[in-house]
């Protein structure tokens, strides 16, 4: 099918416009380009071809530079995207710049920063409050409602989709064991989650405010925070998560703008507690509401399991955002911060599979066969898509990866 004649209704369309980063066979040279449909744009050229301002910011090998440009480029090149594959005038010059998505290959899209990890889903943080602290009167800890908890990650492990998941080894202790043993992880995880892309930077001692977030936040992508559960259980006192999620982080190739996301945008869950003003976002007056309904789907092997909703995420972007800066630290171009696991109130809208086994309690049924944790050469992909303007679906591009053992 010609690049132009998207089918009506498809989750793709000029109506989303996500950004990526690509390569043509037999050549190493990376370029922006964006999606429509099953073909992808090369970005800069057509830029190029029909004389934009903005050629400069998209004919690169990275999104940094058009991340960087800020809000007011972001809804220009936007508009002229929208126009360029819209416009009849234009399929001549554009035909030869789109290629099948089949025929390219799909890079990481953005040079990635720093990289922060909250933990934003009531639902989860009570579920995982029950499986390890069963006997605590509150599953909550007490900071909880108070503000979004989170963790400083590792950069250099975040990949795009498609990168094989190599399973990490570490040291693990089980409750009845003697002492520590070290080797590959055995209760290898899973976090269906969703990463926000940081644009425009902030200066050092500054802070961002809630009503800023969309000065400073590009756009999001779907991202797997893989997880070592054993590993993870044995390092984390006192001081959190190290070495059972540094190992690898995925994400989308991707890259969704929230201008492409306006009709999904939802109140979050009712506050139940009184926040600090610096992350009260109850009046109303930040920029429109906070949260996101974008429909999540796990899948293990081509089956899925669970269906976790964004919008039953208690703490926003913009707060986590606010929250990650209030103490004075930074933005730069390129950060990436995750949500945290999505995790809803049923048994089937849970991300994770500590949550999904009830920490290997209750084995998936698989067709093929039962799962507690993952198991060497199990496909993980998460999909999702968000409403988007007259009903059609915005998708959002999937995050998908095979764990293979660590070759000895």
């Amino acid at each position: 099918m010609p690049p132009f004649d998207v089918p009506e209704g498809d989750p793709f369309g000029p109506h989303n416009l996500p950004y990526g980063v690509f390569s043509l066979p037999g050549t190493a040279e990376r370029t922006v380009g964006v999606r429509l449909g099953d073909h992808v744009l090369d970005a800069g050229a057509a830029a190029h071809a029909l004389g934009s301002p903005y050629a400069s910011l998209l004919a690169r090998p990275t999104l940094n530079p058009l991340l960087a440009a800020g809000r007011t480029a972001w809804s220009d090149v936007r508009r002229a995207l929208t126009a360029w594959v819209t416009v009849p005038s234009h399929r001549e010059t554009l035909e030869p710049l789109f290629h099948p998505l089949s025929s390219v290959t799909l890079h990481l899209p953005f040079e990635v920063a720093d990289y922060v990890d909250f933990y934003a889903s009531e639902n989860h943080a009570r579920n995982v409050g029950q499986i390890f602290r069963p006997d605590a009167a509150d599953s909550l800890t007490p900071n909880w409602k108070h503000l979004p908890i989170g963790y400083h990650g590792r950069s250099g492990t975040v990949f795009v989709s498609g990168t094989d998941v190599v399973r990490p080894s570490g040291q693990r202790k089980g409750p009845a064991d003697a002492a520590p043993v070290f080797g590959p992880s055995v209760r290898l995880d899973i976090e269906a989650e969703v990463g926000f892309v940081v644009g425009v930077p902030s200066a050092p001692g500054s802070t961002v405010a809630l009503g800023d977030f969309r000065e400073h936040v590009f756009g999001l992508c779907l991202l797997n925070d893989w997880s070592a559960r054993d590993v993870q259980a044995w390092e984390y006192v006192p001081l959190g998560p190290f070495l059972g999620k540094s190992f690898a982080t995925s994400v989308s190739a991707w890259i969704t703008p929230l201008d492409a996301l306006d009709e999904a945008r939802v109140a979050p869950p009712a506050r139940t507690h009184e926040l600090l003003p610096y992350l009260d976002d109850t009046d109303g007056e930040h920029d429109g509401p906070g949260g996101y309904d974008l429909r999540i789907s796990v899948a293990v092997n081509g089956h899925v399991v669970s269906e976790p909703p964004f919008s039953t995420m208690y703490w926003t972007a913009a707060q986590q955002l606010a929250h990650m800066t209030v103490n004075g630290a930074s933005l730069r171009t390129g950060d990436l911060y995750g949500s945290g696991t999505v995790s809803g109130p049923g048994e089937r809208e849970r991300g994770s599979l500590l949550e999904l086994t009830w920490n290997g309690r209750d084995a998936l049924e698989l067709p093929d066969g039962k799962r507690t944790f993952l198991e060497d050469g199990d496909v993980v992909t998460l999909s999702a898509w968000a409403p988007g303007p007259d009903g059609i679906r915005v998708g959002l591009g999937e995050v998908t990866g095979r764990v293979v053992g660590r070759a000895e």
